[in-house]
C-alpha cells in the first residue's frame, strides 16, 4: 500500500513542480475534463508525474511551433534565421518521434491536454496567422521573438525534468533538449549580443 501512495505522491509532486515552473496562469484549464498526468509504469521504465507532464507539454510546444517554422523559407529575409528555422524544424521533428514513443509507452491519452493552451513559449494559431501576413524584416522579428520564448521555456521545462524526472530515457531526452535549446538561443540574432 505504501508503494502506491508513494507513486501517487510523486505524480502529484511532479505535476505541481511543472505548474509552478509554468506560472499560475500558464495553462488555462477552461472547461476541459482531462485528468492531470499520473504515474505510469511500463516494462521499460517507470514514468513519474514530471516525466508524463514534460512529455505532453514538449509534444504540444513542438507541434505548435512547426507551422511557424514552415513559413521561414518564404517569409524570412535573414539567411541565418532561415537556416536556424530549418535546423530547429529538423530537430523538433526528431524529438517528436522520440516523444511520441515515450508518450505511447507511458500509455498517456491520445488527446494532449496541453495542445493549444496558452502558456509561455507556446506558439498559438493566431501568432502563426499574424506571422504569415508578414514578410522580410517584420517576419524575422516575429519569428525571433517566438523562437526565443519557445527556447527559454524549453530550457526551464527540461531543467525541471532533469531535476525531478524518474524515467531514464525521458531524462536523457530532456538533457538533449536542454543543450539544443541553449544552443539555439545562442544562435538567435536577438540574443547574440545579450550573452544568453
Amino acid at each position: 500500500m505504501e508503494f502506491f501512495v508513494s507513486i501517487a505522491l510523486r505524480a502529484v509532486a511532479g505535476s505541481c513542480l511543472l505548474t509552478l515552473l509554468l506560472g499560475a496562469g500558464a495553462c488555462d484549464s477552461g472547461t476541459s475534463t482531462t485528468a492531470p498526468p499520473v504515474a505510469s509504469s511500463s516494462a521499460a521504465g517507470f514514468f513519474g508525474g514530471t516525466d508524463l507532464a514534460w512529455v505532453e507539454i514538449t509534444i504540444a510546444m513542438n507541434e505548435e511551433l512547426l507551422p511557424l517554422l514552415d513559413l521561414a523559407p518564404t517569409h524570412a529575409s535573414d539567411p541565418g534565421l532561415r537556416s536556424l528555422a530549418a535546423e530547429v524544424k529538423t530537430t523538433h521533428e526528431q524529438e517528436l518521434s522520440t516523444l511520441r514513443g515515450l508518450h505511447d509507452e507511458a500509455k498517456l491519452p491520445s488527446e494532449n491536454p496541453h495542445k493549444g493552451m496558452p502558456m509561455p513559449g507556446m506558439v498559438t494559431p493566431e501568432q502563426v496567422t499574424q506571422a504569415a501576413a508578414a514578410q522580410g524584416a517584420a517576419f524575422d522579428k516575429l519569428l525571433a521573438k517566438h523562437l526565443q520564448a519557445h527556447f527559454e521555456q524549453g530550457v526551464k521545462l527540461a531543467e525541471s525534468e532533469g531535476k525531478a524526472g524518474l524515467e531514464p530515457r525521458t531524462k536523457d531526452l530532456a538533457a538533449q533538449v536542454l543543450a539544443e535549446r541553449r544552443q539555439f538561443l545562442a544562435q538567435l540574432p536577438a540574443t547574440k549580443s545579450s550573452g544568453k
